[in-house]
């Protein structure tokens, strides 16, 4: 079942959703050569915890995994496309790219957002690739208006990825959120016939994460069970905005 939200309930997660992205803006500026991402994950948790919130991820319940995920971030680097756990042992360099994705339970609201941070200098190949992410994410965000379909936002994202010759990593999608982390509907990358095309309607709130290969889109799973790599090695891109449907049009709420 979709959820819709009230306009009192869509600023409730407005104020969830500023949590996260003062916390990315704040990360952002603390990646550097040698900083590792235990240091990322630190930095998040003190935030969090100074604005009464809770890690929505940290101890959150992975059916198919069967285990519980141990951090309030994801930072994955490199070919490591999503769910990578935080390290003292995990020191990023020049020219590495890593992944910060921060969710956020605020009274009784949940925020969810993810950004690519370069470390340094990165090669322009790899700073093409976070930037067709970055402009795949925005034109699925202008599609989210009463009225239109869940495939306008998922072909917004297929055409511009595809059409720079980079891949979709299909088996990660987006998805409704709200009181719950995960909500109803799934939101793919690409147009999947299996997934049930819903109009979208004023109150439903997304979570829209363009994840994208440089190379090959298949991934692997590491021993820890949670980080997915990309099978060729390549590098891996991800942006993920929460977006409200409202009466004039698209409301952003994880921006800052």
């Amino acid at each position: 079942m979709i959820v819709r939200k009230s306009p009192m309930e869509i600023e409730r997660m407005h104020a969830s959703g500023q949590l996260v992205g003062r916390i990315l803006a704040a990360l952002h500026e603390a990646v550097k050569p040698g900083t590792t991402t235990m240091d990322l994950e630190r930095q998040a948790l003190a935030m969090i915890r100074a604005a009464g919130a809770q890690p929505a991820f940290k101890g959150y319940y992975v059916a198919a995994v069967g285990k519980k995920f141990p951090a309030a971030l994801c930072t994955s680097v490199n070919d490591e496309v999503v769910h990578g756990i935080p390290s003292r042992r995990r020191v990023l360099r020049e020219g590495d790219i890593v992944k910060v994705d921060c969710g956020v339970l605020l009274d009784g609201y949940y925020g969810d957002s993810a950004t690519t941070i370069p470390v340094g200098q990165i090669p322009a190949e790899t700073e093409r690739l976070l930037r067709v992410t970055r402009e795949a994410l925005d034109l699925a965000i202008q599609q989210m208006v009463g009225g239109r379909r869940l495939f306008d936002v998922s072909g917004a994202v297929q055409r511009h990825v595809e059409g720079n010759g980079f891949s979709i990593v299909k088996e990660f999608v987006g998805h409704g959120i709200g009181r719950q982390l995960h909500e109803e509907p799934q939101v793919p990358n690409h147009i999947d016939p299996g997934v049930r095309n819903v109009r979208l309607r004023v109150g439903m709130v997304l979570a829209i994460e363009p994840m994208v290969a440089a190379g090959d889109s298949r991934t692997r799973i590491l021993r820890d069970r949670f980080t997915a790599v990309t099978v060729d090695g390549s590098n891996a891109a991800h942006f993920e905005h929460c977006v409200a449907v409202t009466r004039n049009g698209p409301r952003l709420l994880t921006a800052v």
